[in-house]
């Protein structure tokens, strides 16, 4: 996933609330003596970038973004879109494999004309030529989706064992958008809220399989119906899972004493 060239945060602490009582100014910001408290919040929005999730200017994650953008979305559907319409006209599995070759490298030219980094673009590309290389080589068009099962089966024992291991991979993600670096694995309420949310992620990847790999099995009579639920459980469920392992995983609300004297105020994390 391109993005682009990630800068420190400049806004407030963690989803827009201070970082801590009595003053101390949030992580990676100047505190009262002007003086910077620590740089990270310039590691935060270096490794959130770097993971291809993104925040908005008020602490918030910004899925769509997160997911690619507009042409980012486009980038991951198009190429299996255009082999199933060609594929359903011509019955042809070598015009079908070129068309979405062709569809692939068509947004690689899109993104030299805008200037625009390629990684997206080519890793599309470079998906794409090994799904058709393969489903070219076997000769059944539903081998085209055959390396996207060992691609999400490895994303899922990978999170699993962060999970396992106490490095879930929703802290490390979000936990960074947040400020909270990596101060979250030593609250055990936030360890145990960054798992579930990782788990959430866990459960879509796991849903996509038991749903395709059945009609991957029917051959050429589930082919018409795994090609749209391929699309369907691409990024559209990538931004639905996101979303909602970000909103499981929130802050509680916590109280900060202004330390002028007045009573506390309670603050929610603007999710």
């Amino acid at each position: 996933m391109s993005v682009p060239d990630p800068s420190p945060s400049t806004g407030p602490g963690q989803n827009g609330q201070p970082a801590g009582p009595a003053g101390k100014a949030p992580e990676g910001q100047e505190s009262a003596d002007g003086q910077t408290s620590s740089p990270m919040a310039g590691l935060a929005a270096e490794y959130a970038a770097k993971a291809g999730l993104h925040r908005t200017h008020d602490g918030r994650v910004d899925v769509l973004r997160s997911a690619g953008g507009v042409q980012g979305i486009a980038e991951s559907i198009l190429p299996g879109l255009v082999f199933l319409v060609a594929y359903t006209i011509s019955q042809d599995l070598t015009v079908s494999l070129v068309a979405a070759l062709a569809a692939a490298a068509a947004f690689t030219v899109v993104r030299l004309v805008q200037r625009r980094p390629l990684t997206q673009a080519l890793a599309g590309v470079v998906g794409v030529g090994i799904s058709a290389w393969l489903a070219n080589t076997t000769g059944k068009a539903e081998d085209f989706y055959l390396p996207g099962f060992f691609t999400n089966a490895a994303y899922i024992v990978a999170m699993v064992i962060s999970i396992l291991v106490k490095w879930p991979v929703a802290g490390l993600l979000f936990g960074f958008i947040r400020n909270e670096g990596l101060d979250w694995r030593k609250d055990p309420p936030r360890l145990k809220a960054y798992r579930l949310g990782t788990w959430i992620i866990v459960g879509v990847l796991v849903l996509r399989l038991v749903v395709q790999v059945p009609l991957y099995l029917l051959g050429p009579e589930g082919l018409a119906a795994l090609a749209t639920t391929r699309l369907i459980m691409g990024a559209p469920l990538y931004i639905l899972g996101v979303w909602v392992a970000w909103l499981i995983t929130r802050p509680a609300p916590v109280s900060i004493d202004a330390g002028d004297g007045s009573a506390p105020t309670d603050t929610t994390a603007r999710d």
